[in-house]
C-alpha cells in the first residue's frame, strides 16, 4: 500500500488559496459607483427662510422619512405616506401646524406664490398639469425636494430639474412665515 505524504498534497493548495484570496481582496476594494446627480441647469440660490429653526426641523424630519413606503391615504411612518400625508405629518409633528389634507387644498392656501429661484427650505412645491394640482413635496434646498411619489415607491429626494418634475411643476407656497 502506497501512502502519499500530506505535505505534497497541500503544497499546491496553499499557493492556490493565497492567489484566490488576493483576487477576492482586490474585488472588495473596487471603488463604489454612485449615479451622478442630474446636471444643474443653473445654480440654486440659498434663500434664508423666515424662521430658520422651524425650517431646519422640517428639513431634518422630512429627510429622516426618506425610504418610508408609499401608501395612498397614508399619513404616518407606520402606515406609509402619500404626498399630502407626508407634508401634513412633517408639519404637524415638528411644528404642531395643521395643514389641509390634499395637494389641491394645500395649493389653495393663502400665502405668497414663490418663484422657483426664490424657494426656501420648507416651502411646498406643487406639480400637475392643465391647471390641476395633483402632487406636493417639501423643498429642502439646492433644487431638491422630498416627496412620496407613487404606489410601489418610497419617500424620496428628487431634483426639481429632473425632466418629469420640471415639466409638471406648477408653483410653490411658503408655509413658514
Amino acid at each position: 500500500m502506497h501512502i502519499t505524504p500530506v505535505f505534497r498534497y497541500r503544497r499546491w493548495r496553499l499557493p492556490a488559496l493565497f492567489a484566490a484570496a488576493a483576487v477576492l481582496a482586490a474585488c472588495g476594494h473596487a471603488p463604489a459607483r454612485h449615479p451622478a446627480p442630474p446636471p444643474a441647469a443653473h445654480a440654486w440660490p440659498q434663500v434664508a427662510p423666515a424662521d430658520p429653526a422651524a425650517a431646519a426641523s422640517v428639513l431634518m424630519r422630512a429627510l429622516g422619512l426618506v425610504g418610508t413606503p408609499y401608501r395612498y391615504g397614508g399619513n404616518t411612518p407606520e402606515s406609509g405616506f402619500d404626498c399630502s400625508g407626508l407634508v401634513n405629518y412633517v408639519y404637524r409633528d415638528m411644528l404642531a401646524l395643521n395643514l389641509p389634507r390634499t395637494s389641491r387644498e394645500l395649493a389653495a392656501l393663502q400665502g405668497p406664490r414663490i418663484a422657483p429661484r426664490q424657494l426656501a427650505t420648507g416651502d411646498l412645491v406643487f406639480f400637475g398639469d392643465k391647471g390641476n394640482v395633483w402632487h406636493v413635496g417639501i423643498y429642502v434646498g439646492e433644487g431638491r425636494f422630498v416627496h412620496a411619489p407613487s404606489t410601489g415607491g418610497t419617500v424620496r429626494l428628487d431634483h426639481l430639474e429632473g425632466p418629469y418634475w420640471r415639466d409638471h411643476y406648477t408653483g410653490a407656497k411658503r408655509v413658514l412665515r
